[in-house]
């Protein structure tokens, strides 16, 4: 089935959404957003393991059509929630859709109880993600966990099978050894583990950048947890994460990587927080609404002011984060768009994706992607907004990435409702590993 519910296509056989044609309310828009992030996991999902694509291009549909990606996955696992919750897909086809999901992701390769970056999705074989680099992958399996977290609590007072859907999506998340991943028990986690060439590409998970949620899976951990030092020795730096300067008068709180006394993609403050909650968190080094805020507010106030001059950026037009980009050559390439290494790219993922943290800001830059006269034509395609463009080069890329496309759905239905938030802060054990690294929540007692 097509997901036609989330449709704005008048046939089916269209490879383009119309551009919106009259000025639609703030929930008809967010509605729209929503419905259109969804069909990339839904209408274009891998056809054997109903999984994400990691990539899907309009002008070469057949590229990769195979090759899954675990965190993208995570997040398209995430957005079908909100699609069943809104009502934009048939929850017995839903739940159907993710017990195949589950039923791959259970036979698929795991290396001590992670997964790969990049899975087969004919058979379940790791896809190697670089030369040395073809066994598990700790941050990308945090991201999936933090789904099936939260496909556990909204099934598991279901019907049968949607219990038994929970169950299987319990025992997934357990099986992952976060423990192995400290290479013998350092204080620190480390990113990839590969059987043929185990701990060489040495890549600690050390703040601040989109890895949170790494630390607190695997202290939530029932049957492999890490105790509390890989967080505040390693992830921390010994305190040595948080940072006093600002921009803009707006105090950046934490040392983000590679961006000293300046903030980076707007991902960071995405990823981990697709489940675990900013408001009212806090710990000895941030409270974590200030400083998922803060970082949307300095984004937002660095692309209006616009030091590099690129042609379109505005108060509707902004939003820096790894996406694909404008090579200088006029191809298209794949890059970290930050304040500190602006391509005169714009992402719109970075503004959709925020809706909980500048929500003004973002429905400026919704509304710009879908009825700027200039640009909703080119820019929206067959699941929303593609994922790059740029008014500097009149540039725009007509393909989608899983990583951007799953952050929108879950993000805006946290800003609607909490949903996701909710879901995943009321896990027993996501409480009890907060508690182990010294976290504190007055939205989301602990205790």
């Amino acid at each position: 089935m097509s997901c036609s519910s989330c449709d704005s296509k008048s046939d089916d056989n269209d490879t383009t959404t119309p551009p919106v044609a009259e000025t639609l309310t703030d929930e008809q828009i967010l509605d729209l957003a929503q419905k259109d992030a969804l069909k990339y996991f839904w209408d274009y999902a891998e056809t054997n393991s109903k999984l994400a694509r990691e990539r899907y291009h309009v002008d070469d549909t057949s590229l990769d059509k195979n090759l899954v990606t675990t965190g993208g996955s995570g997040f398209g696992i995430m957005t079908i929630l909100v699609g069943i919750e809104r009502g934009f897909v048939p929850r017995g086809e839903a739940v159907a859709r993710l017990q195949t999901s589950l039923n791959f992701l259970e036979n698929a390769d795991r290396f001590h109880g992670a997964w790969p970056h990049w899975i087969n999705g004919t058979n379940g074989h790791v896809v190697p993600f670089g030369n040395d680099d073809n066994g598990g992958d700790l941050v990308e399996t945090s991201f999936l966990c933090e789904a099936l977290i939260c496909v556990r609590e909204y099934f598991k007072n279901g019907s049968a099978e949607e219990q038994a859907l929970a169950q299987q999506a319990d025992e997934l998340w357990k099986g992952v050894e976060w423990d192995w991943y400290t290479k013998g028990g350092e204080n620190v986690l480390y990113w990839h583990w590969s059987p043929n060439y185990e701990w060489v590409k040495n890549f600690k998970l050390e703040g601040y950048n989109e890895c949170l949620i790494t630390y607190i899976m695997a202290a939530a951990s029932p049957t492999h947890p890490i105790t509390a030092a890989p967080y505040h020795e390693g992830w921390a730096r010994s305190g040595g994460i948080k940072h006093s300067g600002s921009r803009y008068n707006i105090p950046v709180i934490f040392n983000y990587n590679g961006a000293t006394g300046n903030v980076g993609p707007m991902f960071w403050s995405h990823y981990s927080y697709l489940g675990l909650d900013p408001r009212g968190l806090s710990d000895t080094y941030a409270n974590y609404m200030d400083l998922v805020q803060n970082h949307t507010k300095i984004m937002y106030a660095y692309c209006v002011a616009n030091p590099w001059q690129w042609t379109g950026y505005s108060d509707s037009c902004w939003g820096l984060t790894a996406s694909y980009s404008r090579n200088s050559n006029g191809t298209t390439g794949y890059n970290a768009h930050s304040p500190v290494n602006d391509k005169g790219v714009i992402s719109p993922t970075a503004a959709l994706s925020s809706f909980p943290y500048a929500p003004e800001e973002c429905m400026k830059a919704l509304r710009f992607f879908y009825e700027n006269k200039d640009w909703k034509d080119k820019l929206i395609g067959v699941a929303g907004p593609y994922d790059a463009f740029s008014p500097h080069y009149d540039w725009v890329t007509k393909r989608y990435l899983a990583i951007d496309q799953g952050t929108i759905a879950p993000m805006i239905e946290n800003y609607r409702t909490g949903m996701l938030w909710n879901l995943f802060m009321q896990a027993p054990e996501v409480k009890q590993g907060l508690l182990t690294l010294g976290f504190q929540s007055t939205q989301h007692p602990l205790n």
